[in-house]
């Protein structure tokens, strides 16, 4: 990958937020080190070990990797028989304790979690737990070695302390008795790792022992009392030999840790693979970023991109699509538009993408592999090589008209720049036109108003731009691709202060195509927008019109239920008045028989009886008195308390309120109706049952509860109670008929006075789930009683 071009993208930033979040120091140069890649396997591989990664900070929180330091070293020197220092195998220890935290955080708690890629790093992880617990055992801290690391040691320094009890107690005894006199000051110090007493000089010849150093004035001399110098003799011996059963411990420390030196190798190695990857996983998610797609026919599509380099409150996601429709995109506009930072983006997250990186874009953006990008971005001018920035420009250009193939994307900003425009332009459409000829993915920005009507005017080629407010006369760093940009530096200048009759002498100075081709621009702009609006009112009409379809359809549905119902019902009818009239004829023969009426013939009678059942018959053949069938035979078991079915023949839904009996019979509540039904005139209806009963969960008491009952009465009967009274329990039972589906219920509260009555429907008329109440009917209780339709 072209390095030149890594630096201007500014990828080198991204490596440093990279490495900000490894914690090791292996990690942090696996960071430094990455490079995009070439390879759509290898980038893909890398995705996905940054998504198991991002999963598994969302789930868990971040994996720490301290104690992750280099033990290479180290390791060499086990493998020559070498002995470790303590602070090595201190980091040692350490390096395996964190393999352990690593290898228990890889463990998925739940069964069926499911594996991801990093589940293979993390089982090659072995703590060495009898390592680490032997090396803890006996190094406290990296100078310090615990009395326990063996009994040698621990009797040594049994004996150390003892002696110097026995040295501290006969110096004190000297310097606060027979010597005091003689003493500077009545303390005990060191010299030369042996205890001494500071001895006044012109003392000297009244204190008998060894001379061990003297103050820089020469009056205070650093004597060792004879009465001390064996037990300081024995005490330097003893820790000549505590020194030398420390390194007995290391060495014996430095033969168990040779046992597993491929093992902490491994650990060592997989860790910093670990810290590398988790390191792009947290990356992602300080940036919230997402896997990107990615393919080899060059096709790019990023979705609300955000430069990850920008204020993640303050930037504005830009959508750009390049390499599909078109393979040249030409983003134009005014300064500070944000043509850069576009252009600037689709490189970046190239760059990122093939890195292994998520890119802070919406799920599903695409990208392509390239296997070089080459990137024009800048001002170039250098005065050390004598170069103009258009000669600069030139250079870089040239070397990348000799590198560029169909696998390379190419970024150019301001190309042509810095010469005669119309020069500048012509050289623009040429290098641009040689590399669309090419198929080679380019995105240019530039001013040229040349190169707006050449993107026009050339198949595979796309105009773009920043859109600008005209009104407010900033820009929104929107990209808008398939609109040419406007340069409106007369509405910048004079948003700035220029005056007008300055602006207005610089229009008389464009030509009236230049002037007309900026009105097209500006029609353009202005027809966009009436057309993105049109569309949004249009959309959502369509939704409105949707909503409406199936609001009618629903209508209709019901409307067809109910007109079968009433031609039902009236057919039923016309059957009971027919069966009630054959009957009637029937006990009017028996009766003539009876009585011998001999003017009316027999046959007479019985003829006048068969016409009447004839009528009867033609009648039931035009009713739809057959039951329907069950889909499903259905057995007792099959009904449970609260399940939704529907009555065939009276082609009602209910609702199960018991348990099938030893006739088979089930109560089913429809409506304020219950009735028994035998289980093969009932279907069960596949939906979730009208009411339930609730989870029972655990009080603060420690008492279980229920939820609803599992049945609730079409009617509550409020008679003798206050009106609080009658309201406070109508007030639960409504809830419960509610949530049980009933649609309507029958509420008793008698005559009386009216006040209960009033007092109720007071209430009612509150209640948002009561759709309307009435009194009721006659045969249904007059004014005593209320029928309440629910919602």
């Amino acid at each position: 990958m072209n390095k030149k071009t890594l630096t201007k993208l500014e990828y080198n930033k991204i490596i440093e937020l990279l490495t900000e979040q490894a914690s090791s120091f292996s990690g942090k140069e696996r960071c430094r080190r990455l490079k995009p890649m070439t390879s759509l396997s290898d980038i893909q591989t890398a995705q996905e070990q940054t998504a198991a990664a991002f999963t598994r900070i969302v789930k868990k929180g971040r994996l720490s990797f301290s104690g992750c330091n280099p033990v290479n070293d180290s390791l060499k020197r086990l493998e020559i028989g070498a002995a470790l220092g303590s602070g090595e195998l201190l980091r040692i220890c350490k390096l395996l304790e964190a393999a352990g935290r690593a290898r228990s955080y890889g463990r998925h708690e739940n069964a069926d979690d499911l594996e991801d890629c990093l589940d293979t790093f993390f089982q090659q992880l072995e703590p060495v737990s009898i390592l680490t617990t032997e090396i803890r055992r006996c190094i406290l801290e990296e100078d310090e070695i615990s009395d326990d690391a063996s009994s040698t040691l621990k009797h040594i320094r049994r004996s150390i302390n003892q002696i110097n009890d026995k040295v501290h107690a006969t110096l004190t005894g000297l310097v606060n008795g027979s010597l005091r006199t003689y003493l500077q000051d009545a303390i005990i110090t060191m010299r030369g790792e042996r205890y001494c007493i500071p001895v006044k000089a012109e003392y000297r010849s009244q204190v008998s022992g060894l001379i061990h150093d003297q103050s820089a004035t020469g009056s205070t001399l650093f004597i060792e009392p004879m009465a001390v110098v064996k037990l300081n003799n024995d005490l330097k011996e003893l820790y000549g030999k505590e020194q030398e059963e420390i390194q007995v411990i290391l060495a014996r420390l430095s033969v168990d840790a040779a046992e597993y030196i491929e093992t902490i190798r491994t650990d060592y190695s997989v860790l910093s693979e670990l810290d590398f990857i988790f390191a792009r996983g947290s990356l992602a998610l300080d940036m919230n970023a997402s896997m990107p797609r990615f393919n080899t026919e060059g096709r790019i599509h990023i979705r609300e991109g955000r430069h990850p380099l920008l204020d993640k409150k303050k930037v504005v996601p830009i959508t750009i699509t390049l390499g599909d429709e078109f393979d040249l995109l030409i983003v134009t506009g005014p300064n500070t538009g944000g043509k850069t930072v576009s252009l600037k983006t689709v490189g970046l997250f190239t760059l990122m993408g093939q890195a292994g990186l998520h890119i802070p874009a919406l799920d599903r953006s695409e990208l392509a592999v390239f296997d070089n990008v080459y990137a024009d971005i800048g001002d170039e001018q250098s005065i050390e090589q004598s170069l103009s920035t258009f000669s600069s420009h030139m250079t870089n250009i040239v070397s990348f008209l000799k590198h560029v193939d169909e696998h390379s994307l190419v970024l150019f900003d301001e190309l042509g720049a810095g010469t005669d425009p119309t020069e500048g332009a012509a050289l623009t459409i040429a290098i641009l036109n040689h590399l669309h000829q090419r198929g080679i993915r380019t995105m240019a920005t530039t001013h040229y108003s040349e190169l707006k009507v050449f993107a026009l005017s050339t198949p595979g080629v796309e105009n773009a731009c920043c859109e600008f407010d005209l009104e407010t006369l900033r820009p929104t760093y929107r990209l808008l691709i398939g609109i040419p940009g406007k340069s409106n530096a007369f509405a910048i200048a004079g948003k700035l202060g220029l005056p007008d009759y300055i602006i207005q002498e610089a229009k008389t100075h464009l030509t009236e195509q230049d002037e007309s081709f900026e009105d097209l621009l500006t029609d353009l702009e202005t027809s966009k927008r009436t057309i993105q609006k049109e569309q949004e009112e249009i959309a959502a009409y369509k939704r409105e019109l949707e909503r409406l379809k199936t609001e009618t359809k629903q209508k209709q549905e019901k409307l067809e239920e109910q007109k079968e119902r009433i031609l039902r019902e009236a057919n039923e009818k016309a059957h009971a008045i027919l069966a009630d009239a054959k009957e009637t004829a029937d006990e009017t023969m028996r009766n003539f028989r009876k009585f011998g009426k001999e003017n009316i013939s027999v046959a007479e009678m019985e003829k006048e009886r068969e016409r009447l059942r004839k009528k009867m018959d033609s009648t039931r053949s035009g009713m739809k008195l057959e039951t329907q069938k069950p889909r499903k035979q259905h057995k007792p078991s099959d009904f449970k308390l609260g399940e939704s079915v529907k009555v065939l023949s009276m082609n009602l839904n209910g609702t199960v309120t018991s348990l099938p009996d030893s006739k088979g019979n089930v109560t089913v509540q429809m409506g304020i109706l219950r009735s028994q039904v035998p289980i093969s005139d009932l279907e069960i209806i596949e939906e979730a049952p009208s009411y339930s009963a609730k989870k029972m969960h655990q009080t603060s008491k420690g008492k279980m509860k229920m939820g609803k009952s599992l049945s609730v009465s079409p009617e509550i009967n409020l008679l003798g109670k206050t009106v609080d009274e009658a309201v406070a329990e109508l007030d639960k039972y409504l809830d419960d008929a509610y949530l049980a589906h009933l649609s309507s219920v029958r509420v008793v509260h008698g005559k009386g006075t009216g006040a209960l009555r009033a007092g109720i429907h007071t209430y009612l008329r509150r209640q948002k789930h009561v759709k309307s109440f009435r009194l009721g009917a006659f045969g249904e209780g007059d004014a005593g009683v209320t029928i309440v339709e629910l919602k």
